[in-house]
């Protein structure tokens, strides 16, 4: 297949092209020319007004369900979410049913996906079952393809199994990827504890239940001096150790959610249950404080937490409802109407691409004659509102339905493999 882009910006800041206008055509996935005008015939033609076009973006913690859960979301649901979002890689979270703990499980989301349009990239659980009691076979895993390690939306709660994964890790130089939530404090809270926890009359979980976890985890990677990846950071204590942590030079990263970026508790008058999430949603001082952080590169990627729910998890009572919302398709439209007006395109493109590959050990696409191409198209100034029509996963849980958002993604090519909006 042939693709010819149009005159479109390109944004790759290690490329001599960055920040010029180009034609790029591109022949059965490799890229074959860049230049001012080019005219070749082609299969499909982009072109628009405020066209940009940058590598590939990786979205680094995502739960297709598949397999287990088809009726919330599927490989291929998932990866059409993931792509209408604009990412070429998307890394995906092990509780599934069977949770993926061995080898075999590994091997079957890489095969099922091979022919999807978006990379998905499986991470494999760090105990079996996800239980939290003993080590799953990881370097099985790792053979076969995993990325990383993590018992995903389950935090690991044990410190004697958490130092025995971080050393088992070292040798390879793998990550675990940790979501921090002390489950003994306050297990059944349902809200961030505060002022709107009080007046809403709701069960609330205390900070200090993701704090104390992140604190406890950080003097575990300094006595290992291996990697860990804390996904959904919500709260400003959390900055402030994971900024003295890697200050002393540890092997500590960190995401946030888009929805701990645009929300905060005082959102939730509404009772709207798409906003059940966790981690929860913070005060607006700890958005704040959020959106500081990750300007100043302390947080280093922006995680979708995209955690599909069928209708019936969702249109129940607060109390009842489960966790979680979707995210890949709205995150770009987030982060260009939150934080746009602070950024320049250069560093929005380094923190949804380069970093998180950087992060885990991933080659970094580059834009230039010869290369594959792993590209994602887009119009940063476009403003509109989300509609549940243009959702393309397989659930609906969106708080960002009926918001304004700016950011458009254009569509993304993936090797031969190419899906546009």
């Amino acid at each position: 297949m042939k693709v010819l882009i149009k005159q479109a910006t390109i944004v790759a800041p290690s490329s001599p092209f960055n920040g010029k206008t180009k034609d790029i055509f591109i022949k059965d996935g490799i890229i074959q020319s860049i230049a001012d005008i080019i005219s070749e015939k082609a299969d499909k033609i982009i072109e628009q007004l405020g066209l940009h076009v940058s590598i590939g973006w990786m979205d680094i913690f995502a739960h297709f369900c598949d397999p287990g859960f088809e009726y919330r979301e599927t490989l291929e649901t998932g990866a059409n979410a993931a792509a209408a979002g604009g990412f070429t890689d998307v890394i995906v979270i092990a509780n599934t049913n069977p949770i993926i703990h061995t080898k075999s499980q590994i091997e079957y989301i890489i095969q099922k996906s091979a022919s999807l349009p978006v990379t998905i990239h499986p991470t494999g659980a760090i105990t079996k079952n996800a239980e939290g009691n003993e080590l799953a076979e990881m370097y099985d895993m790792l053979e076969a393809g995993a990325i990383a390690f993590s018992d995903g939306i389950h935090s690991l709660q044990s410190p004697g199994i958490l130092l025995k994964a971080l050393q088992y890790v070292l040798p390879f130089d793998g990550v675990i990827i940790q979501r921090p939530d002390d489950k003994t404090i306050n297990a059944h809270g349902l809200v961030n504890e505060g002022i709107i926890s009080t007046q809403l009359g709701l069960p609330a979980k205390p900070a200090i239940a993701e704090e104390l976890m992140i604190a406890r985890d950080i003097e575990l990677v300094k006595y290992t001096n291996s990697k860990i990846h804390f996904s959904g950071i919500s709260t400003k204590k959390s900055i402030e150790l994971i900024t003295k942590a890697k200050a002393e030079g540890l092997k500590v990263t960190c995401s946030v959610t888009p929805y701990n970026l645009f929300f905060s508790d005082e959102d939730l008058t509404t009772y709207d249950t798409n906003l059940k999430v966790n981690p929860p949603l913070r005060t607006k001082e700890d958005v704040l404080a959020l959106c500081e952080a990750l300007k100043k590169g302390v947080i280093d990627s922006i995680a979708s937490h995209h955690i599909p729910q069928n209708w019936d998890a969702k249109t129940c009572e607060f109390e009842y409802a489960k966790n979680g919302m979707i995210g890949l398709e709205t995150l770009f439209g987030v982060v260009g109407s939150m934080v746009n007006s602070k950024w320049t395109i250069n560093e929005l493109v380094e923190i949804l691409s380069v970093l998180p590959r950087k992060i885990f050990s991933v080659s970094v696409p580059e834009i230039k004659e010869g290369a594959a191409a792993k590209l994602t198209l887009f119009n940063p100034e476009i403003e509109y509102i989300f509609d549940e029509a243009m959702i393309k996963s397989r659930s609906k849980n969106s708080a960002f339905i009926g918001k304004k958002l700016k950011g458009k993604v254009i569509g993304i090519i993936n090797g031969k493999s190419s899906h546009f909006n």
